[in-house]
């Protein structure tokens, strides 16, 4: 099940969370396995890892009332355990969401109504073959508006499911302590499945920790890819087959007023990370264009620290732990090893990942590519338009296909701004779920999408870096490449009620 898809089913979740917050205090127990043919031997309550049986409709009634008894015990932490353990992320994101909810409206009708108008009559330039912006200065820029400094590590691109999970596989296995999943969604799907036996068979000698995003989690698992094999047989929760007389550790975030956790990293014996847009699950192993990050270096116990941070608010102490693991620290290594690279993140109170990309446009002299399956925030659209009329060469490639109706709508009418002004937009066959940006000789790639909730709600990661080899890459295997397979498109979309009905909704709550 994709991200937008688990974000949609969010928001309807606002209508009944009152209800199943009265079944966590009564009901259901989630974390017991219940039981299920093939996979679970109901008489025993335990699971099988033997064959697992033909899934029928009492597996799929079972999986329904995993789903509920999950869903019940999100919702009381959300309304109950939250407030209490969790005070200040939750304060926090009622404060936070509702200020940037109502900050973005007016902004958006200013940007609309007037911004963009001082361009509706201006011709079109030539592409200006201008120097681009000196790397530099631009990083200490970046230090001074991040608050931070680079770190260093080596870097590796993963293009597409193939080439990460082939990586993710031998890194699992050669794992000699520790195994730290930070995901948004850990899908109950046969990749799924197939990561969670690797695991489990590791548990006996590493230390495993997974982690995950509540509410995605309560959603992407009850919707299969489409292109799993019909025979597929299933547990009803992935996360009770991953703990079942395993050593592994598992925990759901929760998400104080619909706030969540989009980053995705993988931590192996805190030496080397994956860090992308790839979740766990089948559309990221096979159907959908990705990309990932292997990562090795000082930067990793930064990455590290962020995960221990927020496993610790996870827990039973919240927020009170996140703020002892806060003053621990972690590790600074002086020596440089690799390429400068900077952590950039999102964060209900500070939006690093925001004000870095739009400062970067506005800097841009020659060249701009993004690539982004949600592409929605007006003010990023505004700069790329700023931006092309300085004769910037800006080009934007979305997904011929989406996982979010209502996004792919929104989506058609940023198109239609785009062209209008002259911006290069390609249409990828399929659905692309890539992350990644290049400004002139500066890259941008990581978790966070071109949208209200990646730019300035939800917890993310990104890496920024600057060495020209290593920007040359991912512009030669993702965008150069991805320039020519892709469909060009020359003609603005027809929009209707439609359009512009989902662009207000996506504005506001997506």
């Amino acid at each position: 099940m994709g991200e937008f898809n688990a974000n949609r089913g969010i928001s309807r979740l606002l209508i009944i969370v009152a209800s199943l917050a009265i079944c966590a205090c009564s009901t259901f127990k989630p974390g017991n396995p219940g039981p299920e043919t093939g996979t679970h031997a109901a008489s025993t309550g335990k699971y099988s890892l033997g064959s697992f049986g033909e899934l029928d409709r009492s597996q799929h009634n079972t999986r329904d009332t995993a789903t509920l008894a999950s869903g019940a015990g999100l919702a009381g932490k959300m309304l109950i355990l939250d407030p209490l353990v969790r005070p200040v992320s939750t304060a926090e994101a009622l404060y936070g969401a509702t200020l940037k909810s109502v900050g973005g409206f007016v902004e958006r009708r200013v940007i609309e109504n007037v911004s963009l108008r001082q361009f509706q009559y201006q011709p079109i330039p030539e592409i200006a073959a201008a120097e681009p912006m000196d790397a530099v200065a631009w990083e200490r820029e970046l230090d001074k508006l991040t608050g931070s400094v680079a770190s260093s590590g080596r870097l590796r691109l993963l293009v597409d499911g193939d080439e990460y999970y082939q990586r993710l596989y031998r890194a699992i296995d050669e794992a000699g302590k520790s195994i730290d999943i930070r995901t948004y969604i850990y899908d109950n799907d046969d990749v799924g499945l197939d990561v969670a036996n690797r695991l489990r068979s590791r548990s006996a000698s590493v230390d495993i920790r997974i982690m995950v995003d509540g509410l995605a989690d309560l959603f992407a698992t009850r919707l299969d890819s489409q292109s799993m094999p019909e025979d597929t047989v299933l547990p009803s929760s992935i996360s009770d087959y991953l703990t079942y007389e395993s050593r592994i550790e598992f925990r759901k975030q929760s998400n104080p007023w619909f706030t969540g956790d989009h980053a995705k990293i993988t931590l192996i014996d805190s030496q080397r990370a994956f860090l992308g847009g790839m979740n766990i699950g089948r559309e990221y192993r096979y159907d959908w264009h990705d990309l990932m990050m292997e990562i090795e270096g000082p930067i990793v116990a930064r990455l590290q620290f962020e995960f221990d941070k927020n496993w610790a608010r996870s827990g039973m102490f919240g927020d009170f732990g996140m703020m002892f693991e806060s003053i621990k620290g972690y590790p600074r290594s002086t020596t440089p090893r690799g390429i400068p690279l900077r952590l950039l993140t999102t964060s209900l109170r500070d939006s690093q990942i925001y004000r870095a990309q739009v400062a970067a446009i506005r800097r841009a002299r020659n060249r701009i590519y993004i690539q982004n399956a949600y592409f929605s925030d007006d003010k990023i659209l505004f700069e790329l338009v700023r931006a092309r009329h300085r004769g910037v060469d800006v080009r934007v490639i979305l997904g011929a296909e989406n996982d979010s109706g209502i996004h792919d709508l929104s989506n058609q009418s940023s198109i239609d701004l785009m062209l209008e002004h002259g911006i290069r937009v390609y249409r990828y066959p399929g659905m692309t779920h890539v992350k990644a940006a290049v400004y002139d000789g500066w890259a941008c790639l990581g978790s966070a999408n071109f949208d209200k909730l990646s730019l300035q709600i939800n917890r993310e990661i990104n890496l920024g870096f600057s060495d020209p080899a290593t920007v040359q890459r991912l512009v030669e295997r993702v965008f150069l490449r991805d320039f020519q397979v892709a469909e060009e498109l020359h003609q603005a979309p027809v929009l209707d009620a439609r359009h512009h009905f989902a662009e207000l909704i996506v504005d506001e709550l997506f």
